[in-house]
């Protein structure tokens, strides 16, 4: 019989996330810093929305594109946090931030264009590029600069084969913020080139140093960038599988148009949901900010306290951590956050899940979680040397 499997799925490596879902859910009482998702419910407005939605029956097909009030809400959102001007006819919502990227991809990458990654990226950056056809092209972003993604490192990198460039940030796994002093540098580079970016900024809620900056919003820019965003983060909203591209005319008509023969369109009764979210009042952002805050704040003084070096996240709700003190010799990160899971009851993320080297002295911890579970996640690790040992 043939194989039925094809080339690329074959080339494609299992996620270095996904596996510890597995480990979690195996190993009893372990308390998971891996998976990237507030272990909070969704504010009631949202889920209440929900309800009432399929308590009318509001379970048809909608426009593929979205529903307009949903639309409008949306521009109107970045507008007043970001001062970003998009027109709704321009916005698509899909089945997560995940989707609109895999679709943005399909739609402008042909074979070999080269597309960058800054390093360390999200896992599924080069295997969604890879997919289309693409060369994912990792550029390498170094500690000493923040994790930022510098103007002479973008310029080495690119080649007459590339085609665009995905930005992430604030980022996942660094925690890395680009202020707009930076992100000028690097247009001026994207726009001597004429790259199109893949802006992902899905975590733009969750800064801790001033306000995000968006690279749509600077002149010229706009034309050139596919917007990603979504409801994951800033509204605990990941297992809702709700997120949104947003790009110039005539890329978003073929973005749509491979959304409207995979999908269709993304569920009703979250789309009515995600209106009764954007449409909560700016003190929802004002406490939710503040409660990452003191999440951070209260798991940063902690590794402090036990002794573990970790990079000082600027955004997002990740920790990239040390563990180089406590390996023994030949182990691997993964072999040591597999071992960490079963000993010490906490399961963390490997680095090199995220990074183009081998990192092994480097695992991404999250504190998106309640302060009770961060205290008991750090009571086990101020252990972990004997235990580890």
């Amino acid at each position: 019989m043939r194989d039925f499997v094809n080339r690329k799925s074959k080339l494609l490596q299992p996620s270095g996330i996904r596996k510890f879902f597995d480990i979690v859910r195996e190993t009893e009482g372990a308390i998971s810093l891996g998976v990237g998702e507030p272990d909070f419910v969704t504010p009631w407005p949202i889920r209440s929305a929900a309800i009432a939605s399929l308590q009318r029956g509001y379970t048809q097909y909608t426009a593929n594109r979205g529903m307009r009030p949903l639309l409008e809400l949306i521009a109107r959102y970045l507008e007043a946090r970001f001062s970003l001007s998009f027109d709704p006819a321009h916005i698509l919502v899909t089945v997560g931030a995940s989707e609109a990227i895999d679709l943005t991809l399909r739609a402008c990458v042909e074979p070999g264009d080269e597309v960058l990654l800054p390093d360390p990226s999200y896992v599924s950056y080069a295997p969604c590029v890879a997919l289309s056809d693409g060369v994912p092209v990792k550029v390498e972003c170094r500690e000493e600069d923040g994790f930022r993604l510098t103007p002479q490192r973008l310029e080495a990198a690119i080649t007459d084969k590339t085609k665009a460039i995905i930005l992430t940030y604030p980022n996942n796994p660094t925690g890395a913020v680009m202020e707009e002093t930076a992100l000028k540098q690097i247009a001026e580079i994207i726009e001597k080139h004429d790259l199109l970016v893949i802006s992902d900024e899905i975590y733009a809620e969750l800064t801790y140093g001033g306000r995000h900056a968006s690279l749509a919003s600077l002149p010229g820019m706009k034309k050139r960038t596919a917007y990603i965003g979504g409801f994951s983060k800033a509204f605990a909203m990941t297992g809702w599988r709700l997120g949104y591209a947003i790009a110039p005319q005539h890329l978003m008509d073929r973005i749509k148009q491979f959304h409207d023969f995979n999908t269709v369109g993304a569920p009703s009764v979250l789309m009515e949901a995600a209106i009764a979210g954007l449409e909560m009042p700016d003190s929802y952002y004002e406490e939710f900010g503040a409660h990452y805050a003191h999440m951070k704040a209260l798991f940063t003084k902690g590794l402090d306290d036990i002794g573990i070096q970790y990079t000082d996240p600027q955004g997002a709700y990740f920790v990239l951590a040390n563990i180089g003190q406590y390996l023994k010799p030949g182990q691997t990160d993964v072999e040591f956050c597999e071992e960490m899971a079963r000993k010490v009851g906490v399961a963390c993320v490997p680095g090199t899940s995220f990074f183009k080297e081998n990192v092994n002295d480097i695992i991404r911890v999250h504190f998106a979680k309640k302060d009770d579970t961060l205290m008991e996640a750090l009571n086990r690790l101020a252990d972990i040397k004997t235990k580890m040992a």
